[in-house]
């Protein structure tokens, strides 16, 4: 009895994956900025109203009482306007009954994907800097992430260096184009050369491309999963979040080939069951936006994105301009701060604007101790008071802007 109640007092209460990770560095940003009654520029939503044809179509849909369970692996006809529009702006082939899976948000679509195709024991490649989620992601579902590189100031990644990464233990690879927190937008040619490698070894590119209509200075946006070859070969992660300023409807969509599309939805069905009905409903009216919504989203953000760099010239804080997303990574090496953290504390608490500290974007902290992460998918009152603030910096820290 002694030597079970000793066992039982030295086995750990929580998993080996559980302590592979720490808790989101983003949201616990977003609750600092709250205790201090900080401007939030960290967390990655929008602060102003999403569409109304969404939010009159949602609510129509729970006037007309869609409010029990939709096919787990969504409701018919969102998957079918996912479809079209996926064909309209991708250039990809769609079949609604056998390509799409819809899951609450991009990151139950990341996590399910990954469950159902990687192994134990399996390698997944992960670009670095990176959103903060693929690293557990890949924990979770058994794997070993390899990291490569992405190079500053344009974020390019060594072309040998990927080639290398990629063994017989490699199952997928992670890309996400538009970049967060970088703002690059992947090239044909580089996506290109990443299709070439996956096929040569039969490797899984999970895509997410939940930024793919905000994009900046000519820059396109290119769907892996429409290049030759990789057709059975990648998994396309998106959702309403970002594109129709609903990050709290979670929503999330995957496309992928039948095999793989019918292993991901019965981890989803396990996972979730199923996402919202009466969102789902409010995300045909989504997928069926004219045009002019995009180009007007995307003048929007342009708009927001100089609005953005113009208050950081200001304060004197150099930036690496992004070609897509909603965020500017910013270098603070030059205001002497130890690391990251020491310096995004000092901000929320001494000026009163929350950012996200770089480390959270690398697997070894002290490689994102120079940057930190500013989101401006903000209304113009929003980014207007965090100017206010910002201006003040060069001033309590002495130097010249």
């Amino acid at each position: 009895m002694d030597e079970m109640n000793t066992f039982s007092q030295q086995r750990s209460k929580t998993s080996f994956k559980a302590s592979q990770f720490t808790e989101s560095v983003i949201r616990e940003m977003s609750r600092l900025a709250a205790q201090h009654n900080a401007v939030n520029l960290a967390q990655g939503f929008p602060d102003f109203p999403c569409p109304p044809e969404l939010k009159e179509a949602a609510c129509k849909a729970i006037q007309d009482d869609i409010n029990q369970y939709a096919i787990t692996w969504g409701d018919r006809s969102f998957r079918e306007a996912i479809a079209e529009k996926s064909s309209r702006y991708l250039g990809m082939s769609i079949n609604p009954e056998t390509n799409v899976t819809v899951t609450c948000g991009a990151t139950e679509a990341m996590a399910a994907s990954m469950i159902a195709t990687i192994d134990p024991g399996d390698e997944v490649i992960v670009f670095e800097p990176f959103y903060e989620n693929y690293g557990p992601d890949a924990i979770l579902a058994g794997a070993k992430p390899r990291y490569v590189n992405l190079y500053p100031p344009d974020w390019h990644f060594d072309a040998e260096e990927l080639a290398l990464a990629f063994n017989n233990k490699t199952k997928g690879i992670i890309i996400n184009t538009p970049h967060n927190p970088t703002g690059k937008v992947f090239s044909r040619e580089e996506l290109t050369l990443i299709a070439e490698l996956c096929q040569k070894w039969g490797v899984l590119a999970f895509t997410d491309e939940i930024y793919e209509h905000i994009l900046y200075d000519g820059a396109q946006h290119i769907a892996m999963g429409a290049l030759p070859g990789m057709e059975d070969l990648t998994i396309t992660i998106n959702g309403l979040s970002k594109t129709y300023s609903v990050t709290g409807w979670r929503v999330g969509t995957i496309l992928a080939c039948e095999e793989l599309t019918l292993a991901i939805r019965k981890v989803h069905d396990f996972l979730t069951v199923g996402a919202p009905a009466p969102l789902q409903r409010a995300g045909v009216a989504a997928m069926k936006l004219p045009q002019a919504y995009y180009e007007h989203l995307a003048q929007s953000y342009a708009e927001k994105r100089q609005a953005m760099l113009s208050i950081l010239d200001e304060a004197g804080l150099p930036y690496f301009t992004p070609k897509g997303s909603y965020y500017v990574l910013c270098d603070i090496s030059r205001f002497g701060f130890k690391t990251d953290m020491a310096f995004t504390h000092f901000l929320v608490k001494d000026i009163g604007v929350a950012v996200v500290p770089g480390s959270s974007f690398f697997r070894q902290s002290e490689r994102g101790y120079s940057y930190v992460r500013f989101c401006f998918s903000k209304k113009p009152e929003t980014l207007c008071a965090a100017k206010k603030k910002l201006v003040k910096l060069h001033e309590v820290l002495k130097f010249s802007p």
